[in-house]
């Protein structure tokens, strides 16, 4: 495999004159049946490289444990890349943003009340150095020093945008070159943060998605000689929940992508294909109001949530050829889709009943936190009495994120982080009543100084004014299903958050889209697959199933609604997405 080099003039590979030409393409967003697939598209678009970050939260979910296995089965998608022709920038972290649950920072991190992320922080980089001493051996054959695809890789992740550290920077370059990194490094910031984010000796190089000239301008003022490169040429955005979807138009961001080659400088799309935050995994922003990312990753990119070709796809394709080859082959055909129309869950199981099953609670004075309690994801039943009966104002001083309150288990409120909302009144029945809370971990925050997010119940918990002790802390992560008791569903929809489940038989597997017409807020199963979060207040209102995730015969679909199902508790496999409202 070449070897690039970086010179004055720009790049070059094994002393050729070398543009990329590259596309994200996320491994751990995409079902790994798919990968190859993928690749495929991404070289038929004319590409050369693809890019991916690697999340340190999935591949180390615990200190003492570390994955490379099934879809994190990182060396296999490099190994699929090479054998596609296609080169690859790899970008470990520690942190990648990447709207990603924490950035891709583990969870286990915040255990630690003192701990400063993305810092020269000992306990922090401590824990960097083992990160990089478990991921980066295996991957050292897929590096072009010995003969594997991997160009270059990362330093950190727009870092100016964060902080300006140098020596924290330094820091983790001497780790990845101590752990066997001898392929170029280089650093990405938006213009206005280059001096802050990048380090002397190393390459840097800009994101943005529009002003070409002027944004490779602050750059070449930033670096006066070396190779011009756009590592995130953004080509459209991601969703929030309660926003619209939104999209670029495919013609204007061609053009910008025409400007950009005409100048000569690299790309990378950011994204080539997006792909889905499948289970708990999407990340949120928080500047100064909390805004949680929702399920689909779809970015409006070149290929589509299910990976069929979009407008951009041809338009993007049509304006690289200007500048470079591509392949003669046709480009690829919309894939296969399942659909089945009205499907029936027949049975239910009751959260708060089924809890016991789902995890053990721990006692304490007390509520305590996720972190607190070694969980990553999932939900947190807090439970204690109410002391008194007669009105009852309770008080939470932070929920993270969003908290279902309860009264012997009927449903009396809800309360959101994003609403900024912390108090709600009601009745208190009788002395001794068991108060619930139920608090869902909606996202991390993956931007900014708010990636300190703990989850949970967090500060005092006041009751009439009066704090309440003796708590229970109960984690549901929710990582299996397999102990939950379903029994037929009653004739009347149970009251407070359930579980629902149907079958439904396939002769051909294929794509598909889950519809929840008419259910509110919750996650979804096939076959024990985590699809994801949806929710009524949109934009999304459907949820990609991967064909891979189907097999042929009888297939489980499984449904946490939080509050109301929809009528007759039917769901529906449909051909096509439903991501919502177009912005504008």
């Amino acid at each position: 495999m070449p070897l690039l080099q970086i010179e004055d003039d720009g790049f070059r590979l094994d002393g050729e004159p070398f543009r990329f030409l590259s596309g994200g393409l996320h491994y751990f967003r995409v079902h790994p049946d798919l990968w190859r697939d993928r690749l495929r598209k991404a070289r038929l678009m004319g590409l050369n490289t693809v890019e991916t970050y690697v999340p340190w939260n999935l591949h180390q979910p615990r200190p003492d444990e570390f994955r490379l296995d099934c879809g994190l089965d990182l060396p296999r998608f490099l190994d699929l890349a090479a054998k596609e022709g296609l080169h690859v920038l790899l970008r470990p972290g520690p942190y990648i943003c990447a709207e990603w649950e924490g950035g891709g920072l583990p969870s286990w991190l915040l255990a630690d009340p003192d701990i400063r992320l993305r810092s020269g922080d000992p306990g922090f980089l401590g824990a960097v150095d083992d990160w990089f001493r478990q991921l980066l051996p295996p991957l050292r054959d897929r590096l072009a020093t010995r003969g594997g695809p991997v160009l270059a890789v990362q330093l950190e992740n727009e870092y100016g945008a964060y902080g300006d550290d140098t020596a924290y920077l330094e820091g983790l370059a001497e780790l990845l070159c101590r752990h066997g990194v001898d392929v170029p490094l280089f650093t990405c910031d938006q213009p206005a943060d280059l001096e802050r984010g990048s380090l002397p000796g190393f390459l840097a190089t800009a994101n943005f998605g529009s002003g070409s000239a002027r944004n490779l301008t602050a750059l070449r003022a930033a670096r006066p000689s070396g190779p011009l490169l756009c590592t995130e040429f953004w080509i459209g955005w991601f969703d929030r929940w309660g926003g619209e979807h939104i999209v670029r138009d495919a013609r204007e961001a061609a053009q910008e992508l025409d400007d950009l080659l005409a100048t000569g400088a690299s790309v990378n799309f950011y994204m080539f294909h997006g792909g889905t935050n499948f289970g708990f995994m999407n990340g949120a922003n928080d500047k100064h109001t909390y805004r949680p990312t929702v399920t689909s990753y779809d970015y409006d990119a070149p290929l589509d949530e299910a990976g069929d070709p979009t407008e951009k796809y041809a338009a993007f394709r049509e304006v690289i050829a200007k500048y470079a080859p591509v392949p003669a082959e046709s480009p690829p055909a919309r894939g296969a889709r399942f659909a089945q129309g009205a499907l029936e869950l027949t049975e239910s199981a009751g959260l708060l009943p089924a809890a016991p099953a789902l995890g053990d609670a721990v006692a304490y004075r007390r509520p305590l936190t996720m972190e607190e309690l070694g969980q990553d994801y999932g939900f947190v039943l807090y439970e204690t009495d109410a002391p008194q009966a007669g009105p009852g104002l309770l008080e939470l001083e932070k929920v993270r994120d969003r908290a279902q309150v309860f009264i012997d288990g009927q449903p009396v409120g809800v309360l959101e982080r994003e609403g900024h909302e912390h108090a709600l009144t009601f009745a208190v029945p009788r002395p001794g009543a068991a108060l619930a809370v139920l608090v869902e971990n909606q996202g991390r925050v993956n931007y900014g100084q708010g990636i300190h997010d703990r989850k949970g119940l967090l500060g005092q918990v006041l009751l009439n004014g009066a704090p309440l002790d003796g708590w229970t802390s109960r984690p549901l992560p929710l990582t299996s299903l397999d102990k939950v008791q379903f029994a037929p569903s009653p004739a009347t929809t149970p009251t407070g958050p359930a579980f629902h489940r149907g079958a439904f038989a396939v002769d051909r597997p294929a794509d598909t889209f889950l519809h929840l017409d008419g259910w509110t807020k919750g996650n979804a199963w096939v076959n024990g697959f985590a699809l994801g979060r949806y929710w009524s207040r949109g934009p999304q209102r459907s949820l990609y199933v991967p064909g891979p995730v189907l097999r042929e015969g009888v297939n489980e679909l499984v449904v946490l609604e939080l509050h109301a199902p929809g009528r007759g508790r039917r769901v529906a496999l449909r051909e096509a997405p439903d991501l919502g409202p177009v912005e504008g």
